[in-house]
């Protein structure tokens, strides 16, 4: 069964993501003292009083008078899609200052809707700031609710009242997300900023649920969305993207990075987009760096492949080679997100990449191909493998026990054999050594 949903709706900077993260205890939700931080949809599960329900946190909603059809447009589509969806809405106003516009605008949606909607006061820090919300009361959705994101006061009786009111479903209480079991793979979507991380994201999706704009920056937090496929249950994450730590100078896009690399350390697969146009950077090179780290298989995906000659083409490849070597030899995707033509193509790879990453070997081969590849090229002073095994799937873990201490670089070309010899490509291998005079 699907939770039911509570929205979290309003215009820029009146609080809504302190009241998100208020709600949900932690803080996932990215605030800063200023508007248009929050862009995207981001979903969060929830529980209050034995109740389940997926909250929303959506980025402010502006007239399209304003928006100018741009980014802001974007965000406020986004809203009104959550507000549509949403089984609740909160609205969220600033109680320190008069209605607005805008204010007035939302409340009209509101309105026409037969689905509860609460309006919560928010900066009510104390008594004395009770006064201003009861202007509020000319918009028609009842009576505000006095709350304060920051300090956490009224929240709880807002929870109270939102959770009296949505729609019971079977086993609401002790409801569990079928899906987000071992059998869905996760797979991040990483690369630098605006190189059409979040168009491809919408692509696999097949709705457009990350804003997509032609600045770089537009996604601030890791946004996720499962996907039933013909390969089976997937989790498509899109990050922000990423740059080097010091050229980072906020803190919204610090915690962004922060995100984006957690989304990395926990997903089975990471797609790293590559904007075919530029071609291969230094930042690349560190983003795979640090996806090879984590022990997650790559897959490199070439965006805006249309829009470079055949010259070009050829020069990104010797670029893989020569920069990205140290992956092995991953899959290569060539699209154009924003055309869709080439995204096809991306479940075949993930069907391979996701077996070799849980590819189990027998001992008996394991030691064949070690053994061999000893013959071939000893390693230096007498230092042997006695005996390997793989330990582990995802990734393949390899023990390799020895009579002494094994040159790093010996490490690696036995790692290259077992890779080469099973058939591995780009997977990533983890070798562990145990000595046996230990």
């Amino acid at each position: 069964m699907n939770k039911p949903t509570v929205a979290v709706v309003g215009r820029p900077n009146v609080g809504k993501s302190t009241l998100v993260n208020r709600i949900i205890g932690k803080r996932e939700a990215i605030v800063e003292e200023r508007p248009g931080v929050t862009r995207d949809r981001n979903e969060f599960d929830v529980t209050w009083a034995g109740c389940e329900f997926t909250l929303i946190d959506t980025g402010g909603w502006l007239p399209k008078s304003k928006s100018e059809k741009g980014i802001d447009d974007k965000v406020s589509k986004q809203s009104e899609l959550a507000i549509k969806q949403a089984d609740v809405t909160i609205l969220v106003v600033d109680a320190r200052v008069s209605p607005t516009v805008e204010d007035a605008l939302i409340a009209d949606m509101l309105r026409g809707r037969e689905k509860p909607t609460f309006l919560a006061a928010n900066k009510v820090d104390d008594q004395n700031h009770e006064v201003g919300m009861w202007e509020y009361l000319s918009m028609g959705l009842g009576e505000p609710n006095p709350v304060s994101a920051l300090h956490g006061r009224g929240t709880a009786d807002l929870l109270d009242l939102v959770i009296a009111t949505i729609p019971e479903l079977e086993n609401n209480s002790v409801v569990e997300d079928e899906v987000e079991s071992d059998d869905v793979v996760a797979v991040a979507i990483v690369g630098r900023p605006n190189v059409g991380k979040s168009t491809l994201f919408n692509k696999l999706i097949g709705e457009e649920r990350a804003v997509v704009h032609d600045k770089a920056g537009t996604t601030r937090d890791a946004i996720d969305t499962i996907v039933e496929t013909q390969i089976g249950t997937i989790k498509f994450v899109d990050t922000a993207g990423m740059r080097r730590k010091a050229r980072i100078s906020e803190d919204t896009e610090y915690y962004s990075l922060v995100r984006a690399l957690n989304a990395i350390d926990k997903a089975h697969i990471a797609l790293l987009v590559i904007d075919s146009t530029i071609g291969v950077t230094h930042q690349d090179q560190r983003l795979a760096e640090r996806i090879d780290a984590a022990g997650c298989p790559i897959v490199i995906v070439f965006n805006k492949w249309e829009l470079v000659d055949t010259d070009e083409r050829e020069m990104l490849t010797l670029q893989i080679e020569r920069k990205l070597g140290f992956l092995g030899d991953p899959p290569i995707m060539k699209t154009t997100a924003i055309s869709g033509k080439g995204v096809h193509r991306l479940y075949p790879i993930l069907t391979g990449t996701i077996s070799n990453y849980s590819h189990r070997v027998p001992t008996r081969k394991v030691n064949i191909i070690i053994r061999k590849a000893q013959s071939a090229h000893p390693a230096p002073g007498g230092a042997r493998v006695l005996y390997a095994t793989q330990g582990a799937t995802e990734p393949p873990t390899f023990t390799l026990f020895v009579n002494k201490k094994l040159p790093r670089t010996y490490i690696r070309y036995l790692e290259n054999q077992l890779r080469e010899h099973l058939g591995l490509g780009a997977t990533p291998i983890k070798i562990r050594i145990r000595n046996r005079n230990e």
